[in-house]
């Protein structure tokens, strides 16, 4: 038993030493144990060894544990280690440590990539010389601010990147030890320098809206998305009568509130129509804002949703613009469009558009209408003699006379110069006849005083119905119009009421229609030119030939149609200026063709609308130049009907062109009246003796005394005087045995084409 004892205790030991084989203290036990003498002292010795051994082998495994846990740890903590810069090396934010002084002590390679720098340059190093130099100081302020009770702050800071300055942004972390000691920081960063940019440009942009908004002449505010009012331009809170603190957080409609201004109703507010509708709107053109100030102010506007990414209404944005002033002037262009500026009647444009109301009511429903044509008679005499100014108060005086004669349901318009009509609502052919007269009356009973001049006018009327029957506007107007030409043609100052069948009429029409074909002709050069010929018939007469150039026109089937058919309408449609022109332009641009260089004169006829026309003198400059026409060669022919409609004119017409070389001759004198009254005011070069005179000259010894005495009259002014109508012999020999200086006539020569007295 001992020795098996011995042997166990010898195994032990030897198993001991074999795991523990560089401890002293267990060698040296081991040893004393082997020299154990007795088996009594070797179990006690035993027994204490045991002892010693089992303390010793508790404290060695101790110790082995201890330190293959430390082992276990410290290799944790480098693979913990090696995972953490592994996370951190990955990540693309820059991550860095930096001592209390500044110096980096640990950085990621997003760090030193970022800044081009190699481990080895930034190890160790200092930050500051990468912030950029403007930032240093307000870095350091925010550093300043870190503390054991703030250890994070965060930093935009500019720092240099490639000698370029780049936008960064840092959250800085303080971390303490233990004892609460500051260590170290550990900033986590990356470079926002394209959001600075994005964010640089969207503050310009908003601040170029914000002074634009505060800028401009328009009014404008938002609301967030149930109406209350988030911003308001200070245009806007000028016509609100409202300051922007007092107006912002407010329902629009506390400070916003419009009526329409004709009918007084309110109207709805256009931001609560765009929020509801989801749309752009806009107010009615007759708003009306009603401000804080009681002030009313018109105004135009329109309103649109303001959406999110997601394309939701967040609210809605409002701009409009005072247009009190441009209201007022539309008005005032709107009434001055259909008024007439003098007299404040509707002028013809507006007052054709009631014709043409009335009309489509009588077809509708039947009505009668009426129009009276007035054309005021003798007017000309009082703006000839005293002047526009007369003129016109004589006008607006009639204009309050006749709207004392009138209905309110009537119209009364000015259609130009002293023509007038009146428009007789739903009235019947015998009461319209009743207010013509009333009107007729009243002016020839009223007296035009000027200056103490005293002058009585008349007026001319024409009458037509409108009723279901009635064609067109158009026609209309042409009829109430022919009706007035024929009051003024049976004597002036009375009414004439035109009827459907009505012969007069007739002729009107025709004469309309012949106004539409001497415009046709004159744009297809259907005129053409006659000449007749003027022979003189005493030694001392010139020399040369003397020409009158008439005016022929070939109709749609080539007829040769005569002067007295067109005429008349050409008269009567104002085309007469635009004829005379053509004659004029006719004759000089074949004057090289058909008379050359030969001495030669022709009388060319004039109008009074063309001695009226402020422009002709102008246009005969103008031809005589182009077509290099000697003056002296030209003979202008005007009636005497013509030179005494205005005197002044006509002869201040002809004194212009006689200054040039021009000559004159007076046509159809001897029918007027006052013929030799007016003669003397009229330096014309020749007289022209109506035929009427000389036709009859050998059979009526009136005829006879009247053109001795007128060929008398001439000798002794220096006028060189033409009989017309020469149609025989007989004729020839008492006019020149009376002294005539010229014959013109059948008999001394039928008229014949311009082109039969060709050069060559």
């Amino acid at each position: 038993m001992a020795y098996k004892h011995w042997l166990s205790s010898w195994l032990k030991a030897i198993t001991a030493l074999r795991t523990l084989y560089t401890d002293i203290a267990l060698r040296e036990l081991i040893l004393k144990a082997l020299t154990l003498p007795s088996s009594a002292r070797l179990a006690a010795s035993n027994r204490k060894l045991e002892r010693e051994i089992s303390d010793v082998y508790d404290e060695l495994l101790y110790e082995t544990l201890r330190e293959r846990l430390l082992k276990q740890a410290e290799i944790a903590s480098q693979q913990s280690e090696i995972c953490y810069r592994a996370i951190v090396e990955d990540q693309t934010e820059m991550i860095a440590r930096y001592l209390p002084d500044g110096r980096l002590t640990f950085f990621n390679k997003a760090f030193a990539l970022y800044f081009g720098r190699s481990p080895e340059e930034l190890l160790g190093s200092r930050d500051q010389p990468i912030i950029l130099e403007a930032d240093r100081e307000r870095v350091a302020e925010f550093i300043a601010l870190i503390s054991a009770d703030n250890p994070v702050v965060i930093i935009e800071k500019r720092v240099v990147v490639a000698g370029k300055a780049r936008w960064t942004k840092w959250h800085n972390r303080m971390i303490f030890d233990e004892q609460g000691c500051f260590l170290e920081f550990q900033s986590v960063g990356y470079d926002i320098t394209e959001f600075k940019q994005i964010e640089e440009t969207l503050f310009q942009e908003k601040e170029l809206a914000q002074v634009t908004l505060q800028s401009i002449g328009d009014a404008v505010l938002t609301t967030d998305a149930f109406g209350r009012i988030k911003y308001i331009n200070p245009v806007a809170k000028f016509l609100l009568g409202c300051s922007e603190t007092s107006a912002e957080g407010l329902l629009l409609e506390e400070v916003f509130g419009i009526v329409h201004e004709a009918t007084r109703e309110t109207v709805q507010n256009p931001i609560e129509q765009a929020l509801k509708e989801n749309r752009t709107v806009s107010l009615a053109n007759h708003t009306v804002l009603i401000n804080q100030n009681n002030q009313e102010i018109a105004i135009q506007d329109s309103a649109a949703p303001i959406r999110n990414r997601e394309g939701q209404v967040i609210g809605a944005v409002m701009v409009f613009r005072d247009v009190t002033q441009n209201r007022l002037l539309s008005r005032q262009l709107s009434w001055q469009a259909s008024h007439d500026a003098l007299t404040g009647l509707v002028n013809r444009q507006e007052f054709e558009q009631q014709i043409q109301q009335a009309l489509h009511l009588a077809k509708l429903d039947y009505q009668i209408h009426a129009l009276c044509y007035l054309d005021l008679d003798h007017f000309k005499i009082v703006n000839d003699t005293c002047g526009h100014l007369a003129g016109d108060e004589l006008l607006r005086q009639v204009t309050i006379l006749l709207q004392e004669k009138i209905r309110k349901t009537d119209t009364l318009a000015r259609l130009g110069g002293d023509e007038f009509g009146v428009l007789l609502s739903q009235c019947l052919p015998e009461q319209a006849l009743r207010v013509a007269n009333d009107l007729l009356l009243c002016v020839q009973e009223f007296r035009f005083v000027w200056h103490e001049q005293v002058f009585s006018i008349g007026v001319s009327i024409g009458l037509v119905g409108i009723d279901m029957n009635s064609e067109s506007l158009a026609e209309i107007i042409r009829t109430a119009d022919a009706a007035c030409y024929t009051a003024k043609n049976r004597g002036r100052n009375r009414v004439y009421f035109a009827q459907t069948d009505d012969q007069e009429r007739l002729q009107q029409r025709g004469e309309m229609q012949w106004a539409s074909r001497i415009s046709h002709a004159l744009e297809s050069d259907w005129f053409c030119l006659y000449v007749q010929p003027i022979a003189s018939i005493t030694p001392v007469a010139q020399k040369g030939d003397y020409y009158e150039v008439l005016l022929r026109l070939h109709d749609e089937q080539g007829n040769l149609v005569l002067p007295m058919t067109f005429i008349p309408a050409a008269e009567r449609y104002d085309l007469m200026h635009l004829v005379d022109r053509w004659v004029i332009q006719a004759l000089f641009s074949n004057w090289i063709r058909f008379v050359g260089d030969k001495q030669s004169t022709y009388a060319i006829n004039l109008s009074g609308s063309s001695i009226n026309d402020d422009q002709f003198i102008d246009f005969l400059y103008e031809q005589f130049t182009l077509h290099s026409i000697s003056p002296q060669s030209i003979c202008f022919e005007i009636t005497e009907t013509v030179a005494i409609a205005n005197l002044s004119k006509a002869r201040k017409f002809i004194q212009s062109l006689q200054q040039i070389g021009c000559r004159f001759a007076l046509d159809d004198f001897g029918v007027g009246m006052s013929s030799f009254a007016y003669l003397k005011s009229l330096p014309v070069n020749y007289l022209k003796i109506d035929g009427s005179f000389i036709r009859n000259i050998i059979e009526n010894p009136v005829d006879n005394a009247i053109v001795t005495a007128i060929t008398h009259i001439s000798n002794v002014m220096g006028i060189k005087t033409i009989a017309e109508f020469v149609e025989n012999e007989a004729i020839l020999e008492r006019i020149t045995a009376l002294g005539i200086d010229y014959a013109q006539g059948y008999g001394i020569g039928m008229p014949r084409p311009l082109e039969s007295i060709l050069v060559g």
